[in-house]
């Protein structure tokens, strides 16, 4: 059997301030998120950061949590649902899909350990971010590797480094916003906003930033946007050094200033929404806008478990476990040659 395991970063599992403390000691311990010397670093985090930021995080947290949990999990956790109920139509006993989480639960060491009790002896990885960063994607790599050194017998593995510009993942994004617009109506300008990074991380060869403004393009060119009806952003930076610009939130402020009075808000690179999607934009985005002048921000949902983007993923993983034969198919093909 061929294991699919999807990897998104992770959540606290309450929102609560010891709760975040811990996911943060474990997010900003990883060498690939913080790429300082250990010797600055870790005082800093240790000190200031650990003491003061969670109770902060959690209220945000708080803000945006669902009845049955964090949105990130409950919505990764039905993407994971919909792949395995289209692999079960598809290819009947051929793959199993399960989710893990970078930091925090249910954690790689329990998602690998889930697709080995179910007899997969080949791993799909499958990290939940389409387009590529060390901090990212390398981290959880790393992750794999580092569980993988505690198993005698370790499975065959591959894994999807990004899908920044396959047709079906932008197909998917631009008939979620066509029918966000058909069912809301739709705003002047679109805000295309993706997660931001050190600059020094494009420095020291991160491809983020290209995949990034070739997504746009693509999406752009989808939905048949002329130039000034979007504009593409990087949120969420922190500390003080330089990271990806147009920051989102300057930008908001200008366009309001500008005379931009209706925003309607995407985050392509979240594969689900987060406190980084539904509080930083559809809540503390809306609120500078405004208060810069703007009428309406309108936040246009990740593709979380909608069914368009449960086909469209399902397009894209699909080659990856066709090509794949299973070793009594191989076995069989091998004699009938």
């Amino acid at each position: 059997m061929i294991g699919v395991l999807l990897v998104n970063l992770g959540t606290p599992e309450a929102p609560t301030a010891p709760a975040v403390r811990r996911y943060l000691r474990e997010f900003l311990s990883d060498t690939r998120v913080v790429e300082l010397p250990r010797i600055i670093w870790w005082p800093i985090l240790n000190g200031p950061i650990l003491t003061f930021r969670p109770a902060r995080s959690a209220r945000n947290y708080a803000s945006i949590w669902m009845p049955e949990g964090s949105p990130l999990l409950v919505y990764s956790q039905r993407l994971a649902e919909g792949l395995q109920k289209y692999a079960d139509t598809h290819f009947p006993g051929v793959v199993r899909v399960t989710l893990a989480m970078r930091y925090g639960k249910p954690s790689l060491r329990q998602g690998l350990a889930e697709l080995r009790q179910a007899g997969c002896e080949k791993v799909l990885l499958v990290p939940l971010y389409p387009q590529y960063a060390a901090a990212t994607t390398a981290s959880i790599f790393d992750k794999v590797a580092e569980e993988f050194r505690s198993m005698r017998e370790i499975p065959e593995l591959r894994m999807l480094r990004d899908w920044h510009d396959h047709p079906a993942y932008i197909r998917a994004l631009a008939e979620s916003v066509k029918h966000w617009w058909q069912e809301n109506g739709r705003a002047k300008k679109l805000l295309i906003s993706f997660h931001g990074l050190p600059q020094r991380s494009i420095q020291l060869g991160d491809p983020y930033r290209q995949q990034c403004k070739k997504t746009t393009a693509l999406l752009v060119q989808e939905l048949g946007l002329q130039q000034g009806e979007w504009v593409q952003t990087f949120q969420s930076r922190f500390g003080a050094a330089k990271w990806l610009e147009p920051y989102t939130d300057k930008t908001l402020i200008q366009l309001a200033k500008e005379g931009v009075e209706e925003i309607d808000a995407l985050c392509p690179g979240f594969t689900a929404d987060c406190v980084e999607t539904l509080q930083e934009i559809a809540l503390e985005g809306k609120e500078t806008f405004l208060g810069a002048g703007g009428k309406a921000l309108r936040y246009i949902p990740a593709l979380n478990d909608n069914p368009i983007w449960i086909n469209a993923f399902s397009e894209i993983l699909a080659p990856s476990w066709q090509t794949w034969e299973l070793p009594e198919n191989f076995a069989v093909s091998t004699q009938s040659g």
